[in-house]
């Protein structure tokens, strides 16, 4: 079985932290959970609607490492002991959240990105991913993971293909349209966040809850994120290349599709994205796309550069100001027990070669 990591540095120890950067994460933590709703949600600010999306942000955020441990206890916690697996939330926080995401949760398997709306979305992918933890979710991640998988772009389809055969390559775009990933709303076009998502949500979820086409829409929605990489590494939001022009690389993009491909088969353009994500790291000014990055490095092994900002220079109310989702990063950016891409990266072939 061959290793997909033999260019990628050795994982750095995520439980050393300082008891500076530890006693922040507790300080945020705390303020998020004040944030809660009554309903179990969360809004993007306080006070507001609790909304699908932040929702998944702050689960995330308190179900690190254990769902029963707080921060400070995580991290006294072995590296084994904290390895991804699946158990019941069952701090109260935890548990109501994740009662308003099942309750949110609509008849076809999917999530709304608010309450108002009867058609699923993106946001499917993030509250199964999230949902994979808590084992009194299973049945509402195997219906979201139904969804997901039976959801096709439009834009590939044989008639769309068919179409764009027609045109000249340099028309609107260059890219190879027989791959195929998801996009923000259903039976619309791929775009590369929603597919990263889709993508972590597959990977989160346990073998047994997988539809049976879930490697073949891995394998398409693999293709479809190495084919619109931008010509000097990294993702913007869709086409690498639009009449004619190369794209401008952008940090969030680029982190979620390279979270995403953590486990794919190895291929120049991620070390090419790598390496440009590490210098546009010292750029980086806002808090959000600061702790993303960082993430990101951190979970390919790389230590972490000079950046013109820090984590800390941001109090835990001007992190909840910019979005409940905000906050959120940057309690797993400082939490060393985040449980967000494995530690280790391999892939698996069934007898017809495929990989799962």
């Amino acid at each position: 079985m061959p290793s997909l990591v033999a260019n990628i540095p050795e994982m750095p120890n995520q439980l050393e932290r300082t008891d500076f950067a530890a006693g922040l994460d507790d300080e945020f933590i705390s303020l998020l959970k004040t944030l809660q709703n009554a309903d179990g949600g969360w809004g993007f600010h306080a006070g507001e609607p609790s909304r699908v999306e932040p929702t998944c942000w702050a689960l995330r955020a308190l179900s690190v490492g254990s769902s029963s441990v707080t921060p400070s206890a995580a991290r006294n916690l072995s590296s084994s002991s904290i390895a991804t697996g699946t158990h019941d939330f069952q701090s109260e926080e935890l548990r109501k959240g994740a009662g308003y995401l099942q309750s949110t949760q609509l008849p076809d398997g999917s999530w709304p990105a608010c309450e108002e709306m009867r058609t699923g979305s993106w946001i499917t992918s993030l509250t199964c991913s999230v949902l994979a933890a808590d084992g009194q979710s299973a049945k509402n991640v195997a219906a979201g993971l139904k969804w997901l998988c039976e959801d096709f772009p439009r834009d590939s389809s044989p008639w769309m293909r068919f179409v764009q055969s027609l045109r000249p390559k340099s028309h609107i775009h260059s890219q190879n349209d027989s791959y195929r990933g998801w996009g923000w709303t259903p039976k619309t076009a791929s775009w590369v966040e929603p597919t990263a998502f889709a993508l972590m949500a597959l990977r989160d979820a346990p073998s047994e809850q997988l539809p049976r086409n879930a490697a073949e829409r891995r394998d398409l929605a693999v293709a479809l994120l190495y084919d619109r990489m931008c010509p000097g590494g990294g993702w913007n939001c869709g086409n690498p290349r639009v009449y004619g022009v190369d794209g401008d690389a952008l940090v969030l993009p680029t982190c979620w599709a390279l979270l995403a491909l953590r486990e794919a088969p190895e291929k120049p353009g991620r070390a090419l994205s790598l390496a440009w994500l590490q210098k546009e790291l010292a750029k980086i000014a806002s808090a959000a796309s600061l702790a993303v990055a960082r993430m990101t490095l951190e979970n390919y092994g790389f230590g972490r550069p000079h950046a013109s900002r820090d984590l800390q220079d941001w109090s835990a109310q001007e992190l909840a100001a910019q979005g409940t989702h905000v906050l959120a990063w940057v309690c797993l950016a400082l939490d060393p027990a985040r449980r967000w891409a494995p530690a280790s990266a391999t892939i698996k072939k069934d007898a017809a070669g495929k990989t799962s």
